[in-house]
């Protein structure tokens, strides 16, 4: 089992050049969130003996130096366990934490997570691990536990929290900035007006009046649209930092202002709903929220739909802008040409980095799932230098092949079929690609072992991909050699013939 070495490992990367950095999107927590889940996976998986397992939780601003001067303080009480072998598994615990600690002049502006200890691997034997990094959002918890578990609660909190949807909620008397993240609801600004209500008035006066009550209404638009691209646009990045929009209102401004070209375009088309609410302020932004929960249930799953459904699109349209299967999808990667990549959540392929045991010491890369692992003639000849899933390792540096990362599951029609059908794996193109060109370097191998027919939906993935390649490469090849075995022996039988009839007169 390993921990935590995706955030170290310096990845040489074998088989991919480096295309282009790409600046972080705002799918960033989305892959953040799923490399912890997975992290959790494996944290709750491990088992100690004794009480050797320490796990310590520090949120932002607190002290190196508190932390330090604790562990030094519980070093002290745990040399005094009775029991010899689980006295020194624990002093080794918090030996290698404070050792972890050093690395860190304070805490990072998300607090910090820090799990250490012997663990008993799959084989029985025991393991030293040590795993600390940076959430990828702010925690809020403080905690230190000496167990014969990895305590991850407190991750799991951040794992669960919601995507983060915005509200507007106007009416004739001013509006509020809301936002909701999972059961968290916080008001951001709001403001008051006061517009002028209907009137009977008439004469002269009532095209001035008019006059003015269009022009309110209108500098009200314009104040409600300005104060929406200052809390909801990132202006470092000038994407919206939500994931959807409401709005709300008791009269028609919030229709207005949804139609009004004076409201960010890109906050349009982050409008998920329009409801009419009987009250403004914070009595409207609950009653908005309320009225809204299927839309906001919902989109996610909608989200992955409409994507896999544009991959589809390309496929069905027969444009060539489309990949799937580990070995075309990494070449397409590796060429630039890979737009959005497609990642199946639970994708079950590892990346296998190895030597041939001989005098060349050649590397070796190759992807197997579960069953090719059980195989030994996968490994036979090779030492294994490194062992990490294939999504994990995309997830770590998708951003230097210029291309955008998407995480799919599995719950929706599109995306099952997409995981079912197509290997879990494939992405959009850029532009038409011709996968037959790409060849294995000597020393790479991009292993897609055909597996049995009667595997299960999972394993049958890759079959499309591999029958592809299987075709590919030979009828491309074939009409070359059959161009060229016919127009040699084309030129040369005609001088062949003179020469015979030459030397027949000549006897």
């Amino acid at each position: 089992m390993e921990f935590g070495q995706g955030q170290r490992r310096t990845n040489k990367d074998i088989g991919l050049r480096p295309i282009k950095v790409v600046i972080m999107g705002d799918n960033h927590d989305n892959i953040e969130r799923w490399k912890l889940k997975k992290r959790i996976k494996a944290l709750e998986a491990a088992k100690g003996n004794g009480t050797s397992m320490i796990s310590l939780i520090m949120p932002p601003r607190d002290q190196i130096c508190r932390v330090t001067r604790m562990l030094s303080s519980e070093y002290g009480t745990a040399s005094n366990i009775k029991s010899r072998v689980n006295r020194q598994s624990v002093l080794g615990a918090i030996t290698c934490a404070q050792q972890r600690l050093k690395l860190y002049n304070k805490v990072p502006p998300n607090g910090l997570v820090l799990f250490t200890g012997t663990i008993v691997n799959e084989e029985g034997k025991e393991k030293k691990v040590t795993i600390d990094f940076e959430p990828f959002r702010p925690i809020n918890a403080s905690l230190y536990l000496c167990d014969n578990k990895f305590h991850t609660e407190a991750l799991s909190e951040l794992v669960d929290s919601e995507d983060k949807f915005g509200f507007i909620v106007m009416d004739g008397k001013g509006t509020l900035f809301g936002t909701l993240s999972g059961n968290t609801r916080d008001v951001l600004h709001k403001f008051s007006v006061d517009l002028p209500n209907s009137h009977g008035r008439g004469g002269q006066s009532a095209l001035r009046f008019a006059r003015l009550s269009t022009e309110k209404r209108h500098n009200y638009l314009s104040k409600t649209a300005e104060l929406a691209t200052q809390y909801f646009i990132n202006p470092s990045t000038s994407h919206p930092n939500v994931d959807g929009l409401i709005l709300a209102g008791s009269a028609d401004l919030k229709t207005k202002l949804s139609q009004s070209d004076m409201f960010n375009p890109r906050l349009a088309a982050k409008i998920l709903n329009v409801v009419k609410v009987s009250h403004g302020g914070e009595t409207g932004f609950k009653e908005a929220i309320d009225l809204s929960s299927d839309v906001l249930a919902n989109v996610k799953l909608n989200q992955e739909k409409r994507l896999v459904g544009k991959y589809f699109t390309e496929m069905s349209q027969g444009t060539g802008k489309y990949v799937c299967g580990v070995d075309d999808t990494l070449n397409a990667l590796d060429s630039g040409a890979v737009e959005t990549l497609i990642v199946w959540e639970n994708l079950d392929i590892n990346r296998y980095v190895m030597k041939k045991k001989s005098a060349t010491s050649e590397t070796v890369i190759k992807h197997l799932n579960k069953e090719q692992e059980g195989n030994e003639e996968n490994f036979k000849e090779f030492d294994v230098e490194e062992k990490m899933s294939l999504a994990e390792w995309i997830a770590d540096g998708y951003k230097r092949f210029g291309c955008a990362l998407e995480i799919v599951t599995d719950r929706s029609e599109e995306g099952f079929r997409f995981c079912r059908d197509y290997g879990g794996i494939g992405g959009i193109l850029r532009y038409e690609l011709d996968l037959s060109a790409f060849e294995s370097e000597d020393g790479e191998v991009y292993d897609d072992a055909i597996e049995s027919e009667d595997a299960g939906p999972s394993r049958s993935l890759n079959k499309p991909a591999r029958a592809v390649e299987v075709k590919q490469n030979p009828s491309l090849k074939k009409p070359a050699r059959a161009v060229e075995v016919k127009q040699n022996p084309s030129l040369k039988k005609p001088a062949r013939a003179v020469e015979v009839k030459q030397k027949k007169v000549g006897k």
